[in-house]
């Protein structure tokens, strides 16, 4: 055990419990992509922000490299998404006429 691996501040079945939960907010965000009639960009990036940050805290407990390059990206991409989002949010939506 060590701070390292992340058995000292959690059980591998916190670790598990919190991947899941991340693993299911991607899946929430995917349904909702494919069947919103509008999708929501802020929304969509949040819920997959959220999902990489649970999965890279269960990653601390049962490291995967693979699958920590992917949450890393998955949440970046997603920051890059929301800052988005939100610069699209603040301009005015100009009518046609």
């Amino acid at each position: 055990m060590s701070w390292l691996d992340g058995s000292l501040w959690m059980s591998g079945t916190t670790a598990n419990i919190i991947g899941i939960i991340g693993s299911a907010l991607f899946l929430i965000g995917f349904i909702y992509a494919n069947f919103a009639a509008k999708m929501d960009a802020l929304t969509f990036n949040l819920l997959n922000l959220v999902g990489a940050i649970l999965l890279l805290a269960s990653l601390t407990v049962h490291f995967n490299l693979a699958a920590f390059i992917l949450e890393v990206c998955w949440g970046l991409i997603s920051i890059i998404g929301i800052g988005k989002a939100l610069i699209n949010r603040r301009k005015p939506k100009v009518e046609a006429i």
